[in-house]
């Protein structure tokens, strides 16, 4: 029976939505020919770094890699969660692990209390800013909230050599609540952090300078502040960069991001080009718009799932294509559809066009939640 039920794949994309929706799921999981045709076959040292972390936070997961490393199995156990420690490789940043994590968190049975340590800030995933100022307000919607849900960054660690830390603690919940997430409602207030580590503190107050100097044309409540860290907690690399949050009344948050160039890698940015762009890119989110930014999208459609069985409604802007997939993915473990309806630019008077996301859940239930 186990092996009628076990989804199959081949390739090594989106290999972290696959062994995340098995660990909820509880089905079984097997994925064949990982970049099976190429000089260096087989899974990557991050890939492997993230299927130790789950190993981790379950108990009594089955897991099987052949000797090449192209084909995996892989049985889910129990979420389990306490308190542990994880060194993340520094090839990918945190970000990685933890947007995985704030999936599995809320369902674990011991509330997670989670150390990583690697690469904080860089150009290929969220960095652990964006999603401290994105994703823990979204879970709270879910009613995911109290004093334990924190991110908070100890030390920043930039690429290639990484050395940072941050601590990631969840509580843990029986059942998630349906949201009706429709209006975005205006900007109110930009927000943002500038950081910079083993270079001038200067860095950081260039950056904000030109980014200032693009939005205060929209807005006058603009506040980004420098972080400039020193000695152990600036990690081993030299970098600045800049994550701009833009907060509605509604509660939305949408966020931009942008970090330098790894040392020794393409050409020197200037702080200012960096702080422009930076604050381009948040302006054409904002004109993506919808309820989530495009970082969180897939967190948002996997947490409607897993609510109790009534409508949960969101306003997206354009669909990634990893949230594309994403939903492909949902249909397979869950067996769960979401009705799509396109609002265009003129019906929302602003922007893009928006898609509407609506699903009843599945009345997900955290059975192992233990009882106090």
């Amino acid at each position: 029976a186990g092996e009628a039920q076990c989804l199959s794949y081949t390739g090594c994309n989106f290999l972290r939505q696959r062994l995340v929706l098995a660990t909820l799921s509880g089905r079984p999981l097997k994925i064949r020919k990982i970049r099976s045709k190429e000089e260096d076959p087989g899974l990557r040292d991050f890939e492997a770094s993230f299927i130790r972390l789950i190993d981790k936070v379950t108990n009594g997961s089955r897991i099987e890699i052949n000797q090449t490393g192209t084909t995996l199995y892989y049985q889910p156990g129990l979420l389990y969660g306490g308190s542990l420690e994880h060194d993340c490789s520094p090839s990918r940043g945190i970000g990685y692990y933890l947007e995985s994590l704030l999936c599995l968190a809320p369902f674990m049975k011991h509330p997670l209390k989670i150390s990583l340590r690697g690469v904080t800030n860089d150009q290929v995933d969220p960095s652990v800013d964006v999603l401290k100022a994105t994703a823990l307000p979204l879970l709270k919607k879910f009613g995911i909230d109290g004093e334990a849900l924190e991110i908070k960054i100890n030390r920043r660690g930039m690429p290639p050599k990484g050395g940072g830390e941050i601590l990631f603690s969840c509580p843990v919940r029986k059942v998630l609540q349906p949201v009706q997430f429709t209006d975005p409602g205006k900007i109110k207030r930009i927000r943002g952090t500038a950081y910079s580590v083993r270079v001038s503190p200067q860095m950081a107050n260039r950056m904000v300078e030109s980014a200032r100097g693009i939005l205060n044309k929209f807005l006058p409540d603009i506040y980004i502040y420098t972080d400039h860290m020193k000695g152990v907690n600036s990690g081993k690399s030299p970098g600045f960069g800049m994550c701009l949050t833009a907060e509605t009344i509604n509660g939305t948050i949408l966020s931009a991001e942008l970090a330098s160039n790894p040392q020794g890698q393409g050409a020197a940015v200037p702080p200012e080009e960096l702080g422009q762009n930076c604050a381009k890119l948040l302006l054409e989110e904002v004109y993506r718009g919808g309820c989530v930014d495009s970082t969180n999208q897939s967190l948002a459609l996997l947490l409607m799932t897993l609510g109790q069985r009534d409508v949960s409604k969101v306003l997206l802007g354009p669909l990634s294509p990893y949230t594309i997939e994403f939903l492909r993915h949902l249909r397979s473990f869950f067996q769960i559809m979401f009705k799509i309806e396109t609002k265009t630019a003129e019906e929302e008077h602003m922007g893009g066009e928006k898609v509407l996301m609506t699903c009843v859940g599945i009345g997900f239930c955290n059975l192992s939640k233990t009882i106090r």
